[in-house]
């Protein structure tokens, strides 16, 4: 009797678990089959190379210029469009770029205009932590030159000293003011610096790649 009591629970036993697994295979009312309790499959990630010569529009997020900035000043900007290539978003807008500056010349009092350089080495893509090594040709501004100024400068006082001369002492005079006039022109050019240069936050530059970069991307 105890054994046809095992035997008999053995077997409703085996009976439920065949039915529970039947029942979880079992296709819904849309006739799909229910997949309750599996991982997500996880997503994929490739490398894509970024090639040489791509241009990089970004904004700066920190002003330079020629009075105010040093040689390794950090500098900072964001990437104002997406780069894509083959149709993948490689370089999302918003993507980080930091560099150094690389040049801050002031325009001189004799002569020499007043120039500014920076040259940007890592990006950080939106929304990604990983952090690459970039090559960038230099980005730079040169003043404008002031030699027609500063010929005017000279000019005016040097025609006014000719003006006073004349009423002076006639022709002779009129020598002696003009080069009087002349020298005080001069000075005037020699204690005033020329035009200095600035990139102010928020100025629009292009970054060229001088070397390819190889970023992952997900998908």
């Amino acid at each position: 009797m105890r054994l046809l009591i095992l035997i008999t629970a053995s077997a409703l036993f085996v009976s439920a678990c065949n039915r529970s697994a039947t029942d979880a295979a079992a296709p819904n009312s849309s006739g799909a089959v229910s997949t309750a309790g599996s991982a997500a499959p996880a997503p994929t990630v490739r490398e894509i190379t970024i090639p040489a010569g791509t241009v990089l529009p970004v904004v700066l997020d920190t002003s330079i210029s020629s009075t105010a900035s040093q040689v390794e000043d950090a500098v900072h900007a964001h990437v104002d469009r997406p780069i894509v290539i083959d149709g993948v978003t490689v370089v999302p807008a918003g993507s980080r770029v930091s560099g150094l500056v690389t040049d801050a010349t002031r325009s001189g009092r004799v002569k020499g205009r007043a120039h500014i350089a920076m040259r940007f080495e890592t990006m950080t893509p939106a929304g990604a932590d990983d952090h690459y090594t970039i090559h960038t040709s230099a980005v730079g501004r040169t003043a404008q030159a002031t030699k027609e100024k500063d010929a005017l400068e000279i000019g005016a006082p040097a025609a006014g000293g000719a003006l006073i001369g004349a009423l002076v002492g006639g022709k002779k005079g009129a020598l002696i003011g003009g080069a009087a006039g002349g020298g005080a022109g001069t000075a005037i050019v020699l204690s005033t610096r020329g035009k200095e240069v600035s990139l102010p936050k928020g100025s629009a530059i292009s970054l060229r790649l001088t070397e390819p970069v190889t970023v992952r991307v997900g998908s």
